[in-house]
């Protein structure tokens, strides 16, 4: 089986290709298959007579307004243009033309300007037309020499933007001499190297001005020289992904998902990544603007973390560490110690945030009740914050604090003492920052005080509550936290699964305040989101308070079968050693700034009620409510609604509850960044203004 497709964007790799010879050859071709074709040129400039050899090629009956609605007398790039005459490109004239041929026609060519980066106003180029209109592209090139440069400049642009590329056509429209060496390359070299198939050769075609003859000529031309099986249908990867998705849904349970939903939905599989995009089985790319869940800090098939990988693979994928060392898990924990705040000297690995918050517990808990004093052995709670998600194993969901993960657990729950994490947009003593001169740290120190001779540890998510929606505490608050812990002998146990590995600007969230806490612990991003690994790490004190003689028993008893697993390790030492780069967080700086002035647009729209960032961490809390703070209610899954809409154009989100999130690769280029920003601001102007 195969499925028609509704039609195609033809672009080029410049100017002066001939792209309309080709978009007219297509649709003559097309039209004496008996497909009801329609054309389009959404812009013109100069004097083109683009739109008229488009329509008499396809034989349409359709006004030129529908067909060319925007004309440009200026030979020149539209925007360029559109300023020397004093007009703005009417973008939503040319959408409202696209949608009223593409009732009227089974397949729709539209025929682009230039090359995909023409601007066709400041922020928006022709690339940007083909994403919104969302058409596969195929792309017009010339013979010769820089050929095989411009292609694929162009197809790695397309590609980047999650367009899929049908192919490639070249046009001889100049009738260069096809035994030219670089002629009879080309075809092979760009097919070889972008993985983009060349559809065929245009040749040259005279007498086009003659009354029906030239167009005939393009039609039989088109027929003969190009595969239009391509052009005309979606390759059926159909039945094998339809197979895929039944089988998702029959044998696979998936973790915070009402299943009964998504037993009903359209299920998305993805199968390749590359950068900051996904492709699904269906051959369609999607920005990854959540980062494949917080992990994915430098891109899909990352060169040095890939090589890393099958190097490793070539001398051993797993060795216990019980007992035993192994080279990669050495490397690492010396790497992490040397690049971790100062004072902490032991790691302990593990395979997710939740072990590794586990471990973190048990190591706090039996490092009391190891010291000789009668007094330390009464320190066996935890103080752990409202909001506060740290795993969900059963001493991580303990230490937990957001009721709707946690609350049907609690008969399974050891008790811990809650105190409040700041959350500014909803404070819970009712006051505001900067005014409020921290009054929660007060609240805080009076907890502590009057119990901080059975508190054994604190935890905290520095600086940013990440699954609470980006809970963004101020400046000097974990500073505060620190100073506390130590003026009560409270081990400060810091969980940087989300916030470490770059995500706040820096390397570890802790610095930001100077800060050094007495465990860290390390998951996600570790790995570059290649392989689960996780990593306690604690000071030397906590160490040497489990070294006894054997028969005291003092052993520190965890561990999992795949602790230190080389291939991790190996991925981690190579996503160390990128943060490492020159100039590295300088470029991550600069995309903070471009995010913040970004987001500034989104405070406009009437159901934003907070945006909160932190680094690369983005929350954007929807209300109902902007003057109330009235929050929407749980079954209005308002935050669902809104990130099944960017699905729809190309953007993966996830978000938590009415928050919806923002947390790209690292390693995300601004246009992505752009891109990313413009999808979530049209998807929750769309939903929430509906």
């Amino acid at each position: 089986m195969r499925k028609q497709r509704r039609g195609i964007f033809v672009t080029g790799s410049d100017t002066e290709v001939g792209k309309t010879i080709v978009a007219s050859g297509i649709a003559a071709a097309l039209k004496s298959k008996g497909i009801n074709v329609g054309i389009m040129k959404p812009i013109a400039t100069g004097s083109s007579t683009d739109a008229a050899i488009l329509k008499k090629a396809a034989q349409v009956e359709d006004s030129s307004e529908l067909i060319n609605p925007v004309c440009l007398k200026e030979p020149l790039a539209p925007l360029v243009a559109g300023r020397l005459e004093r007009k703005k490109i009417p973008l939503a004239v040319i959408k409202t033309a696209y949608a009223e041929l593409a009732k009227k026609h089974d397949f729709l060519i539209v025929e682009g300007i230039g090359g995909v980066l023409v601007p066709i106003k400041k922020d928006y180029s022709v690339l940007d037309l083909i994403s919104e209109l969302d058409l596969p592209a195929l792309v017009v090139v010339k013979p010769g020499l820089g050929t095989i440069n411009h292609t694929l400049l162009t197809i790695e642009a397309l590609v980047n933007k999650g367009i899929e590329v049908v192919g490639v056509v070249i046009n001889d429209f100049a009738g260069k001499n096809v035994s030219d060496k670089s002629v009879e390359s080309n075809p092979g070299v760009i097919s070889e190297i972008s993985k983009t198939p060349v559809l065929g050769t245009f040749p040259r075609i005279d007498n086009l001005s003659s009354k029906g003859y030239g167009y005939r000529m393009l039609g039989t031309a088109a027929l003969k020289k190009i595969n239009l099986e391509k052009i005309i249908y979606e390759e059926n990867k159909n039945a094998e992904a339809k197979k895929l998705k039944n089988s998702d849904k029959k044998f696979i349970w998936h973790p915070f998902t009402q299943m009964k939903d998504y037993l009903k939905e359209e299920n998305l599989i993805i199968e390749e990544g590359k950068g900051s995009w996904l492709k699904d089985t269906g051959g369609k790319w999607y920005l990854d603007g959540i980062s494949s869940l917080w992990v994915n800090v430098h891109g899909h098939r990352n060169k040095e973390i890939d090589g890393a990988v099958k190097s490793q693979l070539n001398k051993i994928a797993h060795s216990t560490l019980l007992g035993l060392g192994n080279k990669a898990s050495v490397e690492l924990a010396k790497e992490l110690i040397k690049a971790a705040p100062e004072g902490l000297s032991k790691v302990f690995y593990s395979d997710s945030g939740s072990t590794a918050v586990e471990i973190a517990l048990k190591m706090v808990f039996q490092y009391w009740q190891q010291k000789p004093q009668k007094s330390a052995k009464k320190k066996k709670n935890f103080i752990s914050f409202v909001n506060a998600y740290h795993g969900d194993t059963i001493g991580s969901v303990s230490v937990g604090g957001i009721g709707l993960f946690h609350k049907i657990y609690k008969p399974l729950l050891f008790k811990t003492i809650k105190a409040y994490y700041p959350y500014c947009y909803r404070c819970h003593l009712k006051l505001s920052y900067p005014k409020c001169r921290l009054a929660c740290t007060g609240y805080l120190e009076g907890l502590i005080k009057r119990r901080h001779n059975e508190i054994a540890g604190l935890l905290i998510e520095p600086l940013v509550q990440a699954a609470a929606g980006m809970l963004v505490s101020p400046p000097g608050f974990l500073k505060e936290v620190r100073r506390l812990c130590t003026k009560y002998d409270i081990l400060l146990i810091a969980d940087e699964v989300a916030v470490g590995f770059g995500r706040t600007g820096k390397l570890f969230a802790c610095e930001h305040e100077g800060i050094s806490p007495d465990v860290m612990v390390l998951a996600k991003g570790i790995t570059g989101g290649y392989l689960p690994l996780a990593a306690t790490l604690a000071t030397e004190k906590i160490f040497r308070g489990f070294l006894a003689d054997y028969g005291e028993k003092k052993t520190f008893f965890h561990g999992h079968t795949y602790t230190g697993n080389p291939l991790a390790c190996r991925a981690a030492l190579a996503s160390l050693k990128i943060f490492k780069r020159k100039g590295f967080f300088e470029s991550l700086k600069n995309k903070e700034e471009f995010l913040k002035k970004a987001l500034e647009k989104f405070e406009n729209l009437e159901h934003v009620g907070d945006i909160r960032q932190r680094g690369l961490m983005v929350g954007i809390e929807l209300v109902k409510n902007k003057k109330k703070k009235m929050p929407y209610k749980w079954e209005d899954k308002i935050g669902i609604k809104v990130i099944k809409d960017a699905r729809r154009h190309g953007v993966i989100l996830r978000p938590l509850g009415n928050v919806i999130v923002l947390m790209p690769p690292l390693s995300i280029k601004k246009d992505e960044l752009k891109n990313l920003l413009d999808q979530a601001y049209d998807s929750i102007r769309a939903i929430t203004h509906c």
